[in-house]
């Protein structure tokens, strides 16, 4: 059964980063475990109320993911056993399906994200000015419609409680430099073009997703933190897309459409959120790790 954990607690261990879904703690050797606790973050605002195992869906799918593309990019984790380097005392069965032991990488300071359908933000962005993050697309595009191919539109790194902001390449190429920048965008274009063919043979469409990078001691690119999760990404049921409209998603959408359906104001405090929301939150979750990876977690 999955198990439920708001807040990691592992005495000992140093703890350098509470984020708005993982708690990562340092290790000796350039190491760092990452733990994928059941939080839940909308609109950048963590809820009160954690989704019974999201972190445990979040982490195999991500580690689905990683161990599918090693072959366009090496990525952070290490292979060790969790297990091995939780304190005494600390049921192993609480993080074993969600936390694992990464290399400890230099972050490049960009979400790096992949677009191939007009949707969120990037629908706002071009209604207002016909393009996005300084790129101009063609004129007429609908909500949700197929892009004539996917771009990179980065955004800003925020603090938690802050709002990504999208950016142009070249405010990427001034922050990091044109050979860096370059291989991000390759990177996560090949990944993306990869992901969304490979899903849209299990019926699902990938209409965009984030990526994180950093780099290693040799300056090595590797990708990092999440990959292609339902916090990081929308899917879309293939069998229910059309044009125009806004489609339903394997996602935290579920949980964002109750909160606009209330009149939240988006800012701290969330509201709690009633259980069949997060019940039906969580077979969103699960019904994506099963469909593109075929994991159950019962």
């Amino acid at each position: 059964m999955p198990t439920t954990l708001s807040q990691s607690d592992l005495p000992g261990l140093e703890l350098i980063h509470r984020g708005k879904v993982r708690d990562v703690y340092a290790l000796p050797g350039n190491r760092l475990l990452m733990v994928a606790t059941d939080r839940l973050s909308a609109f950048d605002v963590v809820l009160p109320d954690p989704i019974p195992g999201k972190g445990e869906m979040l982490t195999q799918i991500s580690n689905f993911w990683f161990d599918k593309t090693k072959h366009i990019i090496p990525n952070h984790l290490t292979g060790e056993d969790v297990a091995s380097v939780l304190p005494a005392g600390v049921d192993p069965a609480l993080y074993a399906k969600r936390a694992v032991i990464t290399k400890r990488l230099k972050p490049v300071p960009v979400e790096a994200i992949a677009r191939g359908y007009l949707i969120g933000s990037g629908w706002k962005d071009y209604q207002a000015t016909g393009a996005l993050c300084g790129i101009t697309l063609p004129p007429g595009l609908q909500q949700a419609e197929k892009l004539p191919e996917p771009i990179f539109t980065p955004s800003t790194k925020a603090a938690v409680g802050d709002h990504d902001e999208n950016v142009s390449f070249d405010s990427v190429v001034a922050a990091v430099g044109a050979d860096l920048a370059n291989a991000v965008r390759d990177a996560t274009l090949e990944i993306y073009r990869f992901a969304a063919e490979y899903a849209a043979k299990r019926g699902i469409i990938v209409a965009d997703t984030k990526f994180e990078f950093g780099t290693d001691e040799h300056g090595v690119l590797h990708i990092m933190d999440e990959m292609l999760t339902p916090d990081s990404s929308r899917f879309w049921p293939a069998d229910d897309y059309q044009v125009g409209i806004s489609p339903p998603s394997y996602d935290k959408q579920f949980v964002r459409d109750y909160l606009e359906h209330i009149g939240w104001n988006k800012t701290p405090p969330a509201p709690k959120v009633p259980a069949d929301v997060i019940g039906g939150t969580a077979e969103k979750y699960a019904e994506a790790l099963d469909k593109l990876a075929g994991i159950r977690l019962d």
